[in-house]
């Protein structure tokens, strides 16, 4: 439920006119992850390196490029290709992990 020994830019990565906020972090070993909440919106995000997304608290749905939509909630992931995009449309506020590759 925490990370430790991390390092955390202070300013936050706001998106989509603020529907996503996040920070930053880095690991002692090096990973990078994002913590952060996306409000009730219907989002489209770009991906550059593959990630997963854990869901920390809300629910909502997701769906990959060109793939049908899944619901998930607390305590679900998915993987996100590099090079790709998914969809997200939150139905209540949606607390989620970054991992990056």
């Amino acid at each position: 439920m925490q990370f430790d020994n991390v390092s955390v830019v202070k300013k936050a990565n706001v998106y989509f006119d603020g529907k996503c906020v996040s920070h930053s972090l880095q690991l002692a070993d090096g990973t990078r992850k994002s913590v952060g909440v996306i409000l009730p919106s219907k989002l489209t995000f770009n991906t550059d390196a593959a990630e997963r997304m854990e869901i920390i608290a809300g629910k909502g749905r997701y769906r990959l490029a060109g793939a049908d939509w899944i619901n998930v909630g607390a305590g679900d992931s998915f993987d996100v290709p590099g090079k790709s995009s998914f969809d997200i449309e939150p139905a209540e506020p949606l607390h989620y992990v970054c991992h990056f590759s």
